[in-house]
C-alpha cells in the first residue's frame, strides 16, 4: 500500500482538506486497498481538534466529508509514508528540520502544488480570510491531487493491480 501525508501548519485548514479530497478521489477510482492517506501539522496549536468549519463547509459543498482530528507531524511519519506533501515553503522547511540524514527510509517530500497543472507554488493559508479563500484552496488541491493520482496510476499500474485483487 502506498501512503500519502499532507502537512500544513495547524492541521485544521489545508492539510485535512487535502486528505479529504484525496480520500474521495481514491474511493472514486476504487483504490482504497492500494492507497492510504493522512494529514498533520508542523505546529501543535490544534491537536485533537476537528478541521476549521470553513474547510468542512467547502468539503461538504463538494460532497466530501472531513473526519480528521488534528495531529502534529512526527519523525516516525518519515518511515510511515511514501509521499509527504507540504502546503508551503515554511512547512517544507519545518519538516526538513526534523529529517534525520541517517534514516534508511525512502520517501518523496515535495510541495503540494508540484503536480498542479496551473503552476508550482504554495497553497496559501486561508485561515485569516473568507470563504472564497477556502474555495480557492479546494480548487488548487483538487487539480493537484488528481494529477498526482494520475501519476501514481501510471507509475504503479494501479488499474492492473486493482483488477488482479478483484479476481
Amino acid at each position: 500500500m502506498k501512503k500519502v501525508l499532507f502537512v500544513c501548519l495547524g492541521n485544521i485548514c489545508r492539510s485535512p482538506l487535502a486528505e479529504g479530497i484525496f480520500d474521495h478521489l481514491i474511493q472514486k477510482r476504487g483504490y482504497t486497498q492500494l492507497i492510504g492517506c493522512d494529514s498533520a501539522g508542523t505546529a501543535a496549536y490544534h491537536i485533537g481538534k476537528s478541521p476549521d468549519p470553513r474547510s468542512i463547509e467547502v468539503a461538504e459543498g463538494h460532497g466530501i466529508v472531513l473526519r480528521h482530528k488534528a495531529r502534529q507531524f512526527e519523525i516516525h511519519d518519515f518511515e510511515d509514508f511514501d509521499y509527504i506533501f507540504a502546503m508551503d515553503y515554511e512547512n517544507l522547511k519545518n519538516i526538513r528540520k526534523i529529517e534525520n540524514p541517517l534514516m534508511q527510509t525512502v520517501y518523496d517530500l515535495k510541495l503540494m502544488r508540484a503536480y498542479d497543472p496551473e503552476g508550482i507554488g504554495e497553497v496559501p493559508d486561508p485561515y485569516y480570510g473568507g470563504q472564497e479563500g477556502f474555495e480557492n484552496v479546494y480548487r488548487m488541491l483538487y487539480r493537484s491531487l488528481e494529477k498526482f493520482l494520475d501519476k501514481l496510476e501510471e507509475t504503479f499500474d494501479l488499474k492492473s493491480i486493482k483488477a488482479q485483487k478483484a479476481l
